[in-house]
């Protein structure tokens, strides 16, 4: 008897429990709260952004998956908390938004992160997005060096839309310089 109760108990925590994994999120084509993602990626941008003549769900969706999977600000981001606001100092965590993404980070003789705010024509990097989705899947520079330190070969393996959100969310960021 005491197994069933037991059985019980375990079937009632994985329904309870079940939000917590997003199953209550997911819509009934299956995919779990984009929409949730979306809204979370708007709270989660260090900047202001300029919505204008983007697709606002892509601007969140790619704030999202910058600000919350993809750790774009450690490496683009010089340095990547402002001051009194490292976390790994065990202090409340504060991202640098006066140079938000405006690269200068150094990883070596050579190698330092580019800026990758929209430059005056609104393209991050200077780049068009056929450009930069070239970069995220094959790693290579247009003078055919290869991106070392950027995790393309990781990146390369998202899909369409998400490069695309992270594209149109860089778009609407600030333009910032590095600091000096």
């Amino acid at each position: 008897m005491r197994d069933s109760k037991l059985g019980r108990w375990r079937v009632l925590g994985l329904v309870l429990t079940a939000p917590l994994w997003g199953c209550a999120a997911e819509d009934g084509d299956g995919q779990d709260s984009e929409r949730e993602r979306i809204e979370k990626g708007f709270t989660l941008s260090p900047v202001s952004l300029n919505l204008e003549g983007k697709d606002r769900d892509l601007v969140g969706l790619g704030s999202y998956i910058v600000n919350a999977q993809a750790a774009c600000n450690d490496c683009h981001t010089n340095p990547p908390f402002a001051e009194g606001g490292n976390p790994f100092l065990g202090q409340p965590e504060k991202i640098n938004s006066d140079h938000f993404l405006a690269g200068g980070m150094s990883f070596g003789p050579g190698i330092v992160s580019p800026n990758i705010t929209p430059d005056a024509s609104g393209n991050p990097a200077g780049v068009d997005f056929t450009e930069f989705e070239s970069l995220m899947r094959t790693g290579k520079e247009e003078d055919g060096g290869i991106l070392q330190v950027m995790p393309w070969p990781i990146y390369k393996n998202m899909s369409d839309r998400e490069l695309r959100a992270i594209y149109e969310y860089l778009r609407a960021i600030p333009h910032a310089e590095p600091a000096p």
